[in-house]
């Protein structure tokens, strides 16, 4: 017999409200609705700050009615009816139309909960035709002992849409915990008895339906545990059963391509690039398959780090497919590749190229290279995963700033392998150490800190547009200077032209907060030809929608010192290097996430010469969008910088929709600052499993892990 929390919501809601639950807030069983939890609780007394709302976002908030007044319509027949309500400090005027009678149950020093969307008219906050729910002041009698517990019992206020409001929410939380019976907790009761945690029915009651604070809180933090719980146990889960699989150890030979190649190093490698190549070297050798995740800063040399274990693999027969985002990273991969590894290697090892874009001929060439064994080391995009590549021995995969990646795409490639291939996923974006165990918590996890000596440190401004206007024209003087010298320059925009506008593959950053209309890839270009200080520069210009063949001549181009500038849209965000080029301005640069800012400034810096990061932005001080980009030129960690991220964002979606297409966002926890606990969840979900890896004596735990990682879900945290 199945959980309560499995059975469909049209039986307990009916069929109406279950589908409108499902389509307006993606709820379809009892159990998603228990777990929708309230985003605040507000009290009948209290009322909510109104100077505070958003312009253009559907609030929910606690106020009391100030004064009522009808007048009729100017230009046509009907009256409206304004209802001013109030915080004590702020006005909000409430608008309905053709609707007098509503005046009989607004009478002013009446409070409830009103909901809708926020407007400004003529300077006024405005909610036009707002949902409400009065409060029922005759409950109780007024100074009563049961009136003064009404006044204080927490109201909860849950996450709503225009078609399903907070308080239809919280009636049918009562209609369902009405009948829910007792449920069997997934965290073990001495674990709850340890820590002082509720029991998950009790918890569910007290989430849902509290009589004071102290209950939700109390209730929440035992929810928040279980939660973690069932995350890390899941996580372990998927880890044991990769390490379950077998593969094939590679082992360098003596003699062999390896150590060829570590004798023609013309540097020493770093300390942090010794101690995670032996992690690998370790990993790789044994008969299970290695997942590994490498992060580090940018220009760390995490690419060097993986080419040794390529050279590893070739080293015992078998081949290394290389995963890259983007065709310009790959094209630049193959180049580097082949240029560290000498002409001797290259010809014995045969790096091949693989994308979509490529002529039929060669194409073919570099497919019949794979599947012969005859290339050890393939590197592509996409393109690697269609049905038409296949390989002799694939013995590695190395996926490549693995964000850009859906899961399918991870997994087909994995799939190539007769035998389950080693897989080693690198990362430039600093990962917070929570975040690491929270979403990559079946990966081993190494981390290159060190930068190789000689590096100079880049220089990065704000250029604050808001506040001085004037400064555009010395951006351009120094790009000028720049060139002058010798050097080289990249100019990131958001979007292409006008009429393309922004490529897909940035970060989602609020875009109330920014500029309506971007610089654009194709004006920017045009402005900078006709631009005194650049006459004589050679401009080119890179972005996504261009042919495979053009991108890649441009950065041929501009790498062997023929452009003096190009200007990009954010496909030159990862692994591009071009050694000559000193300076990057990013426009509009709060268009942009805290972690596309960091990349993008280690595209310069990376010779000989220093590197100049200037960062243009029309956001006024104080916002969130300025905030973000104040944090990144304050700073040169990206492991500091990734927390400030986390921070900045406050994020409640770590698995998240994006990355899983499952109902996998985290609820309540937080990352940024339950760390702590889930340390302490992983190591009892530890325990847990060691004593009992089949969960035989944990039957709720294995339900709920069903329930929470359904088959996206586990499907994303097995193949990640």
């Amino acid at each position: 017999m199945g959980s309560p929390l499995d059975a469909k919501l049209a039986s307990a809601l009916g069929g109406r409200t279950a589908q409108s639950f499902s389509r307006n807030l993606g709820l379809e069983t009892v159990g998603d609705l228990l777990s929708h939890y309230p985003r605040r609780y507000a009290l009948r007394g209290e009322l909510t700050e109104i100077t505070s709302l958003p312009i253009d976002e559907n609030v929910t908030i606690v106020a009391e009615v100030v004064d009522v007044r009808e007048r009729s319509m100017r230009n046509r027949r009907g009256s409206i009816l304004e209802v001013r309500i109030s915080d004590g400090r702020g006005i909000l005027s409430l608008t309905f139309f053709n609707q007098a009678w509503r005046a009989k149950e607004l009478r002013p020093g009446t409070r409830g909960i009103f909901a809708g969307k926020v407007g400004d008219y003529r300077g006024q906050l405005q909610l036009a035709h707002p949902d409400y729910e009065l409060f029922d002041a005759d409950a109780a009698d007024a100074g009563s002992e049961a009136h003064r517990a009404w006044a204080v019992q927490p109201v909860p206020i849950y996450p709503a849409t225009a078609a399903v409001t907070s308080w239809q929410i919280q009636k049918a939380m009562g209609v369902v915990l009405d009948t829910l019976p007792p449920l069997d907790d997934p965290v073990p009761a001495s674990v709850r008895a340890a820590r002082t945690l509720m029991d998950f029915r009790e918890a569910l009651e007290l989430i849902h339906r509290p009589h004071k604070d102290i209950e939700w809180r109390a209730a929440r933090k035992s929810l928040r545990f279980q939660e973690a719980f069932v995350l890390q146990a899941g996580l372990l889960q998927q880890r044991a059963v990769l390490r379950a699989r077998a593969a094939t150890p590679r082992v360098p030979k003596p003699g062999g391509f390896l150590e060829r190649f570590d004798a023609a190093l013309p540097f020493t490698l770093t300390d942090d690039q010794k101690t995670v190549g032996a992690q690998i070297a370790s990993d790789i050798a044994e008969p299970v398959p290695m997942n590994r995740l490498v992060q580090g800063e940018v220009g760390s040399g995490k690419t060097l780090v993986a080419l040794r274990a390529m050279l590893a693999v070739a080293d015992s027969g078998g081949q290394s497919a290389l995963l890259a985002p983007t065709e310009v990273l790959a094209g630049q991969h193959l180049r580097s590749i082949v240029a560290s590894l000498g002409p001797d290697l290259a010809a014995r090892l045969r790096p091949t190229l693989i994308t979509g874009q490529q002529p039929v001929a060669d194409r073919r060439k570099s497919t019949l290279a794979a599947v012969s064994g005859s290339a050890h080391i393939v590197v592509g995009t996409h393109a690697l995963m269609s049905g038409s590549v296949e390989f002799f021995d694939l013995g590695l995969v190395v996926v490549d700033e693995q964000h850009r990646f859906g899961v399918e795409q991870r997994e087909a490639l994995r799939r190539k392998g007769s035998i389950p291939p080693h897989v080693l996923v690198l990362t430039a974006t600093p990962i917070p150490r929570t975040v690491a165990m929270t979403v990559f918590g079946d990966l081993d996890v190494s981390t290159i800190a060190q930068l190789p000596s000689g590096r100079i440190p880049i220089e990065s401004f704000v250029v604050p547009l808001a506040e001085k206007p004037s400064w555009s024209v010395r951006v351009w003087q120094r790009v000028a200077e720049e060139v002058a010298k010798g050097r080289q320059a990249f100019v990131v925009c958001s979007a292409i032209d006008p009429k393309l506008g922004e490529e897909d593959d940035g970060e989602e950053v609020e875009k109330s907060e920014v500029a309506a209309r971007p610089a654009t890839v194709t004006e920017v270009a045009a402005e900078l030809a006709q631009n005194p200080d650049l006459a004589g520069a050679r401009i080119g210009i890179l972005h996504g929608r261009m042919p495979g063949e053009a991108k890649d001549a441009t950065m041929r181009a501009f790498a062997a010192g023929e452009l003096d500038v190009v200007v990009a849209t954010t496909v030159i965000e990862v692994g591009v290097d071009v050694p000559n080029a000193s300076a990057m301005v990013i426009l509009d640069a709060d268009r942009f996430g805290v972690s596309q800012l960091h990349q993008l400034r280690g595209r310069v810096g990376r010779g000989g010469v220093p590197g100049l990061c200037l960062m243009v932005t029309r956001a006024e001080a104080g916002t969130l969008a300025r905030d973000r980009v104040e944090a990144v030129a304050a700073t040169l960690d990206g492991f500091e910088l990734a927390q400030k991220d986390l921070e900045l964002r406050q994020e409640g979606d770590v698995l998240g929709s994006v990355q899983s297409g499952g109902r996998s966002s985290l609820r309540l926890l937080r990352v940024a600052k339950d760390g702590a606990l889930i340390s302490a969840a992983r190591e009892v979900a530890a325990s847990v499993l060691e004593a009992d890896p089949g969960l035989v004596d944990s039957p709720a735990l294995r339900e709920a892990l069903g329930r929470r990682l359904d088959d996206d879900a586990r499907e994303f945290l097995a193949r990640s």
